[in-house]
């Protein structure tokens, strides 16, 4: 009956998402403020568990994951101002390399590090941990720049509802994240040259970090924050997690509120974790998810589930690992191709109790279905709240200026024809591959990105020295189900323990960093 009522939820909250994306979209400008409103307290009540601390924590915070970091503050062990000092001395040593921030705020993050550490009311289930946000969050009297010539002065008013809502868990912002110009491609100055780099190459500016959210990812694997939020609309979470050795959770949609988030696609963005582990993924989603009076998509949806409890692993006396629930996992055609590593990820899956894998087949149309005829049409969705500017001078747009052209080209009937296509493809998901499933191996983040369903990105491996990961699909509002399983395969497996080296930085090797053009950024764009 709970996952009927999901799906029939799901199916009218995507309907009048897709119906009404344009006109909301129209009526609220990307650079107007959110209402100043108080955001919606966190639910559910999140209190972070006492896990075990690793030696290598205890001895560099900057190890330390999330949920790790919290229980030393709680304890004791460690002050919030000692974290976030550990974490800007990184920053200070190695961001000229990583280029993961586009702005820093080292001074207003030590005052509220050490105004936490004086407090002795409850200090929020965040303890006072860093936390890196991607730059499309508004944050209160912090540049806010979107990586666009558009946004380049743009300084909000106020804080996006996650943001906020971080923040009155006790999480501090330790800087913003760098990313693709305007949330369309992988980290580069708005002229297309690129900046971030992945943390496991940083000599090597080719090697792709994952998406635009990678100024966030490249934080958190390069040990510069505990955590990280990034935005997905194109693969944009679970990719960097995948390529950085990460753990990306993107949520159903509605999950989390996109109030105050410069929008790209107003029925395709998402906000998420980019973290760790699956506990810190957990936690942060707890803190960000809720409803919101300032964004509909949040309103009437079913109630978050125990993120927290699904991130613990279950562990008989004898010590060995299940799933918390018997769970299905469906393994679509073609996901081990190529990739010795996925293979091992299904034996050591097939080795936990609890789990069945199942074999799926996709609709014989599957493949018209998430190709880029229908696709396309976020394109004109991203278009629209920035008819302005396209009428007003086309160079604020800088690389990207073709994806943001593509979209006016796309005619009104076309749009609607896409948002039949995407109904019909979520109708051949939830009847077809969940009705043999609870959850499903993808090899990329499509069909999850186009029809808003959930999905998570995590370590299993490494291929040639570089992290490989695997991305997981779940049902409408099924989060949980998704953190079962991550937390039960990372906690018979070390993958997501692994961190790169740090760069090198003598003697001094100058990296040429390469231009993207306006072709590439069209074909890479989200």
């Amino acid at each position: 009956m709970g996952r009927d009522l999901n799906r029939r939820t799901f199916l009218a909250a995507s309907a009048a998402a897709g119906a009404g994306g344009a006109l909301a979209a129209s009526a609220a400008p990307a650079t107007a403020a959110p209402s100043r409103k108080k955001p919606a307290p966190t639910t559910p009540a999140l209190t972070v568990p006492d896990l075990p601390v690793r030696q290598a924590a205890r001895h560099d915070p900057t190890e330390a994951t999330l949920a790790e970091a919290v229980v030393l503050i709680r304890t004791g062990r460690l002050t919030s101002a000692d974290l976030v000092q550990a974490y800007l001395d990184r920053v200070e040593k190695y961001d000229k390399t990583y280029q993961a921030y586009a702005e820093v705020t080292g001074k207003q993050a030590l005052l509220a590090a050490y105004t936490a550490d004086r407090s002795h009311k409850d200090r929020g289930p965040l303890a006072g941990v860093p936390l890196c946000v991607k730059d499309n969050y508004f944050t209160k009297g912090v540049p806010t720049r979107a990586n666009s010539f558009i946004f380049e002065d743009f300084v909000p008013v106020t804080d996006a509802t996650a943001v906020a809502r971080l923040k009155t868990a006790g999480g501090i912002l330790l800087g913003k994240g760098q990313m693709g110009p305007l949330a369309t491609t992988r980290a580069t100055t708005p002229a297309g040259l690129i900046t971030t780099v992945n943390a496991w190459t940083p000599d090597n500016p080719l090697i792709d970090p994952g998406g635009s959210s990678t100024g966030p990812a490249c934080a958190v694997a390069g040990r510069m924050a505990s955590s990280s939020i990034g935005t997905q609309t194109g693969g944009s979470i679970v990719n960097p997690a995948n390529r950085q050795n990460l753990t990306g959770l993107k949520p159903t949609m509605g999950r989390v509120s996109l109030n105050g988030v410069i929008p790209l696609s107003y029925t395709r963005d998402h906000c998420g974790p980019i973290a760790r582990d699956a506990m810190d993924a957990a936690i942060m989603l707890t803190v960000m998810a809720g409803p919101d009076a300032e964004d509909p998509r949040t309103q009437g949806l079913p109630r978050l589930p125990n993120l927290v409890r699904a991130a613990t692993p279950v562990v008989s006396p004898k010590g060995k690992v299940r799933l918390r629930r018997p769970t299905r996992i469906g393994v679509p055609p073609g996901f081990t191709d190529g990739i010795a590593r996925r293979s091992a990820l299904l034996d050591t899956l097939a080795d936990l109790p609890g789990v069945t894998l199942v074999e799926i087949r996709y609709p014989s149309d599957w493949s018209l279905l998430t190709g880029s005829a229908f696709n396309a049409a976020r394109l004109s969705e991203r278009t629209e709240p920035f008819r302005h500017w396209l009428r007003e001078d086309l160079t604020k747009f800088g690389v990207s200026v073709l994806g943001w052209l593509q979209g006016l080209m796309i005619s009104g009937d076309e749009w609607i024809t896409a948002q039949r296509a995407k109904h019909h493809l979520l109708r051949a998901v939830l009847d077809g591959p969940f009705d043999q499933c609870d959850v499903l191996l993808q090899t990329s983040p499509v069909p999850f990105d186009i029809l808003g369903l959930p999905e998570i990105g995590f370590p299993i491996g490494f291929t040639a020295g570089m992290p490989t990961g695997a991305i997981l699909g779940g049902a409408p509002y099924e989060e949980d189900r998704l953190l079962e399983v991550v937390a039960a395969y990372q906690a018979v497996t070390d993958w997501h323990r692994r961190r790169p080296a740090d760069p090198v930085l003598e003697p001094v090797k100058r990296v040429v960093r390469p231009l993207l053009n306006a072709v590439e950024a069209a074909a890479a764009s989200a």
